[in-house]
């Protein structure tokens, strides 16, 4: 499908009389709301034989009371092209309700120059495939909310974080102001949080095994320390409230997260 198309079938969503939405979210009121997870690798559940690969989705639930479901359909590898191109958001906006959530973060495979299928150039059609996730979540009376890429575990020789995504998070934070969108700006507090906790001791919450470096993918530690980054951002954003999060200051045991069963040939 071309993006032309895809905006003609945004633009007939977000036609969808502003009465139909008003019902249901009004209905929505006596059910739990979800919060739908658009997004890559970085936030995807894991299977067992990628363990100790973890994505902050699988720890978000953690951090939000069980009335504050969680939907997590972040797939690895997917850019906000990729994602659109194979169904998948047509799946969640299948799913999704009036007063659920669309928290949406892509740009890591987004960068990826040399694949056509997934790359988008930060501000023209990354923008425009962040807008058909913005359009179809509105046009459903749910909220979308625009997440910047959690960053990679990179330093420089003086042991300072550095930036990893390019113009990809100007761009996401551009869009949101100009689409009066909830931001949460990931890749600035993960960055900080990494400056914080040195080259070293950063190790701990990627997933670097005996041979293994990854320092794109998450721990467990990693992937709790990030999930409590978003919860925390939810409640400062006023996308939640104080009653839909919880242990925002608690200890999180590793042992709370699971992996789905592992794949079969």
């Amino acid at each position: 499908m071309s993006l032309t198309r895809r905006q003609v079938t945004s633009a007939a969503l977000a036609a969808v009389p502003l009465a139909v939405a008003a019902t249901g979210t009004a209905r929505a009121a006596g059910r739990p709301r979800t919060l739908y997870i658009a997004g890559d690798s970085t936030a995807a559940q894991k299977s067992a034989d990628a363990a100790p690969e973890t994505g902050w989705g699988t720890a978000l639930p953690f951090f939000l009371h069980k009335d504050r479901p969680v939907a997590n359909h972040a797939v690895n590898g997917r850019s906000s092209k990729s994602f659109v191109d194979e169904g998948r958001l047509d799946v969640v906006l299948a799913s999704i309700r009036p007063g659920d959530f669309l928290l949406i973060q892509f740009a890591h495979n987004d960068e990826k120059t040399t694949d056509p299928a997934r790359y988008t150039e930060p501000w023209t059609t990354y923008q425009d495939h962040l807008r058909l996730y913005v359009d179809g979540a509105r046009s459903r009376g749910a909220r979308p909310v625009l997440a910047t890429p959690v960053e990679r575990r990179r330093f420089d020789a003086d042991g300072n974080a550095l930036p990893t995504h390019g113009e990809y998070p100007a761009a996401m934070r551009a869009l949101a102001t100009a689409e009066d969108v909830a931001l949460l700006d990931l890749q600035a507090l993960s960055l900080a949080l990494w400056q914080k906790l040195g080259p070293e001791e950063t190790k701990r919450y990627f997933n670097w095994t005996g041979t293994e470096q990854d320092n794109t993918h998450f721990n467990p530690p990693g992937a709790i320390a990030v999930a409590r980054l978003v919860a925390a951002e939810l409640l400062r954003r006023r996308v939640l409230t104080a009653r839909d999060v919880r242990r925002l200051d608690d200890e999180i045991p590793e042992s709370w997260i699971t992996w789905t069963p592992a794949t079969t040939a």
